[in-house]
């Protein structure tokens, strides 16, 4: 099986071209679990098949490091696009069908991938400091003065709480360092564990820290993670809806193979 890894602000993926040749099922978890191991596979925080599409320029099959097929990655959806960027057969310009629908990509002069996200019109006030919404997959955001200690220890208990457990959630945990700008660490499920950066928890912070604010209108956040610096722009247009919404931030090939599938 040949793949490529990538990375967008070290949220890492193994990637796939699965539109030539059938290289993976979809449906052997073992195997999509074994292959993003770090110390028994390539490893990596999930894998994303390349497939043919009848209604876009490509399909996007995202799996959790679990070997399990996920919700909307929105880094890995970065990094597919400048995967197919990569291989020739898109412009700096594209669409791209994903388990929750179509979406945007662009690939800008400066390498920078930005993907649009769905709309979202879902956002739940838990508390003035902790909000839930789906931004192609469902997050837990709270503010709060100082990012934990430890993010696995902390996120798993809000993961595993009894409001949560039986579907789970991201948990994302988010210190205010400006006005336009966030510090941001990310527990997630199917991985269990935080993640370097979560291109949908990122977007959620942003969208509830607009909330917070009382922005409204076209606005840009800029969001700092372990792996880098992102940024999230959308038009919010009432109280729970935002329209619009563009994640941008770097997407890069680490290193290409081979490997044996017995």
């Amino acid at each position: 099986m040949h793949f490529h890894k990538y990375q967008g602000t070290g949220n890492d993926f193994i990637m796939v071209d699965n539109r030539a040749s059938f290289q993976i099922n979809p449906e052997d978890e073992a195997l999509i679990a074994l292959l993003c191991d770090r110390r028994f596979g390539i490893g990596g925080d999930g894998l994303i098949l390349l497939e043919s599409s009848d209604k876009a320029d490509f399909k996007m099959i995202y799996f959790n490091s679990d070997g399990r097929q996920g919700s909307m990655c929105g880094n890995g959806g970065r990094c597919i696009v400048a995967f197919a960027y990569a291989l020739g057969f898109i412009k700096s310009e594209t669409i791209f069908d994903a388990i929750d629908g179509l979406h945007s990509g662009r690939v800008l002069p400066d390498g920078k991938v930005s993907i649009q996200m769905s709309d979202v019109n879902n956002i739940s006030v838990i508390d003035d400091l902790k909000y839930e919404l789906d931004t192609g997959s469902p997050h837990f955001v709270h503010f709060i003065d100082n990012l934990p200690a430890d993010i696995k220890k902390d996120g798993a208990a809000v993961r595993y709480s009894d409001r949560y457990k039986a579907i789970g959630i991201n948990v994302n945990f988010v210190v205010v360092t400006g006005n336009v700008t966030l510090e941001i660490a990310t527990y997630e499920r199917g991985v269990e564990d935080e993640t370097y950066s979560c291109g949908t928890g990122v977007t959620a912070a942003a969208l509830s820290y607009s909330h917070i604010k009382g922005f409204f209108g076209e606005k840009t956040i800029f969001l700092s993670v372990k792996g880098g610096n992102l940024e999230v722009s959308f038009n919010r247009i009432g109280n729970h809806e935002f329209t619009n919404i563009w994640l941008t931030g770097p997407a890069q090939k680490v290193f290409e193979g081979t490997y044996e599938i017995f």
